[in-house]
């Protein structure tokens, strides 16, 4: 068998509701020289059977069946087995556009010092349908190091394509996190001062907003972004250490902006203030960022808005 240039990792977990589009969407690209390697963790629906079809009528699927570990552990048991050069993440509920796989190879190869590669991104609904939510991923700070310990500028998991070198260099993804993850692992990349990160401007992947991924825990995401900050200002306090009220401000407005979508006003505004009082000059230099002071000021209209946008109440 030919080795596949880019190896795709789909870590699925009770998703089969989702992950025939996600599927199908890898079934679409116009880079044809990929493996798709689904990793079920531990699924206790049909997610394997839906999988299983695909794998029967082409090759480049594959199905790993794993006990229940959770995300970073799904990842690290996909790329272990990967044969790619090239790592894609491509979670179970979200989808590619048809051009990403060959829009960031391009650029991959174009340029020995990138190391990682992502793009714009658009939010869709439970069952779908695009949202007017959009992710730039444009960085708020040159510095790349300096930027991810503000805001996760890849947006989400399903985002970015990496070297496989830069795995075997850095280790795994965290399984002790629980979320953060993946902001943790390019910040770990960032650290290393070697490798470039390319933005795409043009939307090339979609995040689905699911009603089961609201009813998060607030407490245990800002548990594990202060684990994750205090880790990078750790391996680069010279570069980081002057950054903390910034970083600090930023991950109360995200946490604000969850508890806002989840119904939380109260814990909303606790949030938004605390940033206010970590660095205001957020609010001032962020569009995205004043938004969310503006949306948490404006509840409960802002929900309602909110929760018509991504299909959550009936309009």
């Amino acid at each position: 068998m030919s080795i596949p240039k880019i190896s795709v990792v789909v870590p699925a977990y009770n998703v089969e509701k989702y992950i025939e589009a996600a599927l199908l969407s890898l079934e679409s690209q116009s880079f044809k020289n990929f493996e798709a390697l689904v990793v079920d963790d531990g699924s206790i629906d049909k997610t394997p059977e839906i999988v299983e079809s695909f794998c029967a009528k082409d090759s480049r699927f594959k199905l790993l069946r794993k006990p229940n570990g959770g995300l970073s552990s799904a990842r690290n048991y996909g790329i272990r087995h990967a044969r790619g050069e090239y790592i894609a993440l491509l979670d179970g509920d979200d989808v590619y556009n048809s051009e990403k796989l060959a829009n960031h190879f391009a650029w991959l190869i174009s340029s020995p010092q990138i190391g990682v590669v992502y793009s714009a991104s658009q939010a869709i609904r439970d069952d779908g349908t695009p949202t007017f939510m959009r992710l730039s991923g444009k960085p708020i700070k040159r510095n790349p190091l300096a930027a991810l310990l503000c805001k996760n500028f890849i947006g989400h998991g399903s985002n970015a394509v990496f070297r496989r070198c830069i795995f075997d260099e850095i280790g795994e993804f965290d399984e002790t996190l629980r979320s953060c993850e993946d902001v943790d692992y390019w910040l770990r990349i960032a650290a290393t001062r070697k490798w470039r990160f390319h933005r795409e401007p043009s939307v090339q992947c979609f995040y689905r907003v699911r009603p089961s991924g609201l009813s998060f825990n607030v407490q245990e995401m800002k548990s594990n972004q202060l684990r994750v900050i205090i880790a990078a200002c750790k391996r680069n306090p010279e570069l980081t250490n002057h950054l903390l009220p910034t970083a600090y401000a930023y991950m109360n407005r995200y946490l604000a902006r969850l508890c806002l979508t989840s119904g939380d006003t109260d814990s909303a505004k606790n949030y938004i203030n605390r940033a206010w009082h970590c660095d205001h000059t957020i609010f001032l230099q962020d569009p995205r960022s004043l938004l969310t002071l503006i949306s948490v000021r404006l509840a409960p209209l802002s929900q309602s808005v909110i929760g018509r946008t991504l299909g959550l109440v009936k309009s």
